[in-house]
């Protein structure tokens, strides 16, 4: 979509310093009154990690849990068992519905308002998955002494996660992932280093304008591997390489 004259003020950047870096990258492209394309940038949210990795609050829970309560158990990712629900509302702990039947503990990254072509965040989302300590950790051990599923969440230990998905469409029917960055990890302050390193990045970026230099390098990474595709946008972007999969297990 081209900018008109009176929409010109629309496609500057939202911060004093980005506002003088903008009109010198629109002021070379000028041509009368037809513009380039808007930016396009994601929000940074205020959103935070815990950096509690435990839960301590025991259930108030009368009766053994079953089988079914530790069904589905995510051996690599963040999504809870129905045991590990009502042990995040025991400890006031939000968790959010995610994909149908799974549920997280999540909170947005970074935002972007709708949008249908260009570069469109598919989602940017924080993860925490907990351990487990004191009251809640010796009422796990008692019940897996009859169940040992039990045990499943028991060794867990607590982990973190980033996960940013930007993919790019057109009228055209051109269709491609710019970026999908998941970085994994059990280390707190590790996991919150690389967030406080990777925002600066993310919020300075014209997403817009990477996808279109993206698509005129696509036989360069295309007939790539999902890995050796990431590994390429990586480092057209000039970050760190994903690191996820992580067995949560002790």
């Amino acid at each position: 979509m081209l900018c008109s004259s009176s929409l010109r003020s629309s496609c500057l950047f939202r911060t004093k310093c980005f506002d003088v870096k903008l009109e010198i990258n629109l002021n070379h492209f000028y041509e009368g009154n037809v513009f380039p394309v808007c930016m396009s940038y994601l929000d940074l949210t205020d959103n935070q990690f815990d950096p509690q990795g435990y839960w301590e609050q025991p259930l108030d829970k009368p009766y053994l849990p079953q089988a079914r309560d530790l069904a589905l158990f995510d051996q690599n990712g963040y999504d809870l068992t129905d045991l590990e629900q009502l042990y995040a509302k025991a400890n006031l702990t939000p968790f959010h519905a995610h994909r149908e039947h799974r549920h997280a503990l999540k909170i947005p990254w970074f935002t972007q308002p709708d949008r249908v072509e260009g570069a469109v965040l598919n989602h940017s989302l924080l993860f925490e998955r907990k351990g487990y300590r004191g009251e809640a950790l010796e009422q796990l051990e008692r019940w897996a002494r009859t169940n040992p599923l039990i045990y499943k969440i028991i060794k867990m230990r607590p982990k973190w996660g980033l996960d940013l998905s930007v993919d790019y469409v057109d009228r055209e029917g051109n269709v491609f992932e710019v970026l999908h960055w998941e970085y994994d990890g059990f280390d707190y302050e590790e996991v919150e280093a690389r967030k406080r390193q990777l925002e600066p990045i993310l919020t300075a970026i014209d997403w817009d304008d990477a996808a279109a230099s993206i698509l005129k390098q696509k036989d360069q990474w295309h007939h790539l591997d999902f890995f050796a595709q990431s590994d390429w946008k990586c480092n057209f972007f000039g970050i760190v390489k994903e690191h996820f999969k992580m067995v949560i297990w002790e």
